[in-house]
């Protein structure tokens, strides 16, 4: 899906290309390859690394385009990924600026309200917009960490009532969705590392945009990091509850088991066919039973105390 942008202090939506607009292309169809390859002559490379789900961010420079690759955060409906990074592919040269993503983001719909209703965009130099998205990126990471904070704490009340399996599913999905963040976010910070080390582009760069995506990055990748060991330790510390739950169970069961072996032990022995001194006794069954009775009363009682069952 493709959408034209014209940007003048505010982010207005137009039909045909001009000076200063940003084309946005989500999802292409194969109209949209075609219109990128053919009419705007973007490198066919720099089209298919977007689409690697995998590539790490990165800045490269063909003939007289500028590629800059960008991770962002994607919220999807598979339960065992609910959270994923997607690459954001940012190509520009004098005359377009155009942002590729293979899936819906709600990182531009969110870009394109921000800057055409709340805020305006002072600058019209095409780095500074990218840092721009790269600052929408950090603040976007920063709100889907705190959906995970809610779903971690979800798990965690329905673990307090019964440790099952699905819960603690919900908890692993969640750590890995909390690596890709963190791995991701480290890549943009080397990104933006690049972009400051880079004389030419580091005296065009607005020093207060930024400083504030600095410190959105730094606050995700810390958040990230918590939220991660946060996790870590309430997982090692449910495997424990659960080894220690198997365990008392396993006790329970083999105290039970050594109980009712005691009358079947005495009911061995006198089931034999050999002289027992009971054989002619008419009350010899009751006595067997009543000695059954009180060994085991016996062995549950000295079980109890020393609890183990």
């Amino acid at each position: 899906m493709k959408n034209i942008y014209h940007i003048d202090k505010k982010i207005t939506k137009r039909d045909e290309l001009s000076a200063r607009t940003w084309i946005s292309i989500e999802e292409p169809t194969e109209e949209d390859k075609k219109f990128l390859l053919d009419d705007l002559k973007i490198p066919v490379a720099f089209y298919n690394d977007i689409e690697d789900i995998d590539e790490r961010p990165r800045i490269e420079i063909e003939d007289d385009w500028t590629f800059v690759l960008l991770r962002i955060p994607h919220k999807t409906t598979n339960e065992k990924s609910p959270f994923i990074t997607i690459p954001l592919g940012i190509i520009y040269n004098e005359d377009y600026f155009v942002t590729i993503t293979f899936y819906k983001a709600d990182l531009l719909a969110d870009f394109v309200s921000y800057y055409s209703t709340r805020k305006t965009i002072e600058e019209t130099d095409k780095l500074n917009l990218i840092l721009r998205f790269h600052l929408s990126a950090s603040v976007w990471f920063l709100k889907y960490l705190k959906q995970i904070n809610i779903q971690i704490k979800n798990a965690e009340n329905d673990l307090e009532r019964s440790i099952k399996n699905e819960d603690l599913q919900t908890l692993f999905n969640l750590e890995k969705s909390l690596v890709y963040f963190s791995t991701s976010l480290r890549s943009n910070e080397i990104l933006l590392y690049r972009f400051k080390s880079q004389r030419k582009i580091k005296n065009i760069l607005e020093e207060e945009l930024l400083e504030d995506v600095e410190i959105e990055l730094k606050q995700a990748i810390e958040t990230s990091h918590i939220f991660s060991d946060i996790l870590s330790g309430m997982m090692d510390a449910y495997a424990s509850v659960i080894s220690n739950n198997l365990n008392v169970i396993m006790k329970r069961l083999t105290s039970i088991s050594i109980i009712l072996m005691i009358p079947t032990l005495i009911a061995s022995i006198y089931g034999m066919n050999v002289t027992n001194h009971l054989e002619k006794n008419p009350n010899g069954i009751y006595l067997i039973l009543f000695g059954s009775i009180i060994l085991s009363v016996l062995g549950a009682w000295l079980f109890l105390k020393k609890k183990w069952i």
